[in-house]
């Protein structure tokens, strides 16, 4: 029982529930791994959302409210961390929402829509087609899914899926806590920010922004000033460690 008070009280929440998915199939032992890292760089951000992680989660919810098909793209680490998260994010952005996984069985699929669906979220199903340019299992996808959409958020994405996106012309949104990481630097956007706080920021935002406002947005961010943002705020966190 992690008790309340404890100050990491969130993250080791998440861990413990991460832990608790992979031992029931949902998430791999590559994806416990991809977890650790990512809470060693929530550290040097301070396991917060930065006012600039907080616009480039309005800009998101800009690029999805602006996009004729926009797409969620869920893996197991976002089924297992945020299936709720991804339902009320579906039912304000109106984005498909599609299972897409590294490590691919029918078996994992299955049970990772089994999850969305219990939490709410309408999962598009049918035949996966090798139809994006790379050579192991993340190029299958449905046709009206993620291979037609304009936009596509994809939390805990891998690098060579996001690369092969941008090559195809499509608006890639990421959520992840390395700024340095080649998913990152690909994007088209890059939140650096922890999934579970970023995903209730930019449903908010959904809900709040004007057409005006989300054109605005879309059209005069730079996903440069982003990227650097978080390291200068990693360098200012390392830099008072030091004092």
């Amino acid at each position: 029982m992690i008790p309340p008070d404890h100050p990491r009280y969130r993250s080791l929440l998440a861990r413990e529930r991460i832990a608790r998915y992979a031992a029931g199939g949902i998430v791999t032992l590559e994806g416990l791994a991809a977890h650790g890292r990512g809470e060693a760089f929530d550290y040097l951000i301070g396991e917060r959302t930065t006012e600039s992680a907080l616009l480039a989660e309005r800009t998101a919810a800009a690029l999805l409210l602006c996009a004729e098909r926009p797409v969620i793209s869920v893996n197991g680490n976002t089924a297992a961390l945020a299936a709720d998260q991804v339902a009320r994010l579906q039912q304000v952005s109106g984005a498909r929402v599609e299972v897409n996984l590294f490590h691919r069985s029918e078996e994992r699929i299955q049970k990772i829509t089994a999850l969305l669906e219990d939490a709410g979220v309408t999962v598009g199903k049918g035949r996966a087609e090798r139809l994006l340019p790379l050579s192991h299992d993340r190029a299958f996808c449905l046709r009206e899914g993620i291979y037609s959409a304009d936009t596509v958020l994809v939390p805990l994405e891998d690098g060579d899926r996001c690369s092969a996106l941008r090559t195809m012309g499509k608006t890639v949104i990421v959520i992840d806590l390395n700024p340095l990481s080649r998913t990152a630097r690909t994007a088209s956007l890059t939140i650096v920010d922890e999934l579970t706080r970023a995903l209730p920021h930019i449903t908010e935002a959904c809900g709040v922004l004007s057409r005006e406002e989300a054109l605005y947005l879309c059209s005069s961010y730079d996903n440069r000033k982003f990227l650097s943002d978080a390291l200068a705020e990693i360098q200012r966190r390392l830099a008072r460690a030091l004092d």
